[in-house]
């Protein structure tokens, strides 16, 4: 006989895993750990499969755990698609929608394309998470984001691109830096040029960080960072102070260009000049009539997707 699935007991799994470790996950709960435990424990014995090992580190699904965790994110999602829809029928213009942002978009959603929205939709509430290219997908992939704005993203086959727009990868330096009347006399650097420049670059589970990783590696020369941050506010400043140069897209410091605090110079690479931000969902996600309505918004009003700055 096939065992049934408590799936009351689902939500103590899941907390587990997403927090890292059953205390983490009582806390969140308002629970006792050993509450969390036996919930688990009981979820194990209906199933006859181990679902989590514990190690120092926290809790790791096996493969059992993975599948039960898979379903519960989908039927958390058709749950979320069936209330959007109910919505729908009511005629409400409200809501809520999760966004997961790679920090080089800040500037650009946060200026007129949110402003406008947001005072048109005073009743849609946001979260708004900034995180590195592959947690951007990640929060997508499972749900835990409605929405993601994410720069030069990998092939996912659980995500699908609902915009995209070249957004080539360019030097910012300082308006006062010998680049400047370099690429102007070029028309454009060429990679060796930044060489023997100090620079400050984003980790690696960043965009920009791994396109220069593939632009090294085409040049079979390794930049060594001065600086090396999870934070493009940190790159910004870097360059402002006069310490060197960074990469970025030109429209992630599009305020700082307008202000004359930073000139982004173009980088004759092919692989820097490739790179594409996207608007990405979940492959076969339903949004809810709310996000609809932002996925559409930022997708005509965003500098990074082609609307006028």
């Amino acid at each position: 006989m096939t065992p049934a699935i408590n799936e009351s007991r689902l939500l103590y799994l899941f907390e587990a895993v997403q927090c890292g470790t059953v205390r983490a996950a009582a806390d969140r709960l308002d629970i006792a750990p050993s509450a969390v435990s036996r919930q688990i424990a009981l979820l194990e014995a209906e199933l006859a499969l181990p679902l989590i090992e514990r190690h120092k580190r926290g809790v790791h699904l096996t493969q059992a755990g993975r599948l039960l965790m898979e379903y519960y994110r989908e039927q958390r999602a058709h749950q979320e698609d069936l209330l959007a829809k109910l919505q729908e029928v009511r005629g409400l213009r409200r809501g809520h929608i999760r966004l997961a942002v790679g920090e080089g978009f800040i500037s650009d959603l946060m200026g007129p394309p949110l402003q406008f929205f947001c005072k048109r939709y005073p009743d849609i509430t946001l979260t708004l998470d900034l995180a590195g290219t592959n947690e951007v997908m990640r929060l997508v992939a499972e749900d835990d984001a409605d929405i993601g704005l994410v720069y030069n993203p990998p092939a996912e086959p659980k995500i699908v691109s609902r915009a995209q727009m070249r957004q080539p990868v360019h030097a910012i330096v300082a308006p006062d830096s010998p680049l400047v009347e370099r690429c102007a006399a070029t028309g454009g650097l060429k990679l060796d040029a930044l060489y023997d420049v100090p620079l400050a670059l984003m980790h690696g589970a960043y965009g920009t960080r791994q396109l220069m990783a593939l632009a090294e590696q085409s040049e079979k020369y390794r930049l060594t960072p001065a600086v090396a941050t999870n934070s493009i506010s940190v790159l910004k400043h870097f360059v402002r102070a006069g310490l060197g140069a960074t990469f970025l897209p030109a429209f992630a410091v599009s305020q700082e260009i307008e202000a004359g605090e930073l000139r982004a110079l173009p980088i004759d690479h092919p692989i820097l000049e490739r790179a594409e931000a996207h608007l990405v969902t979940r492959a076969g996600r339903r949004l809810s009539g709310a996000a609809n309505r932002l996925l559409t918004h930022l997708e005509s009003k965003m500098e990074a997707f082609g609307a006028p700055d």
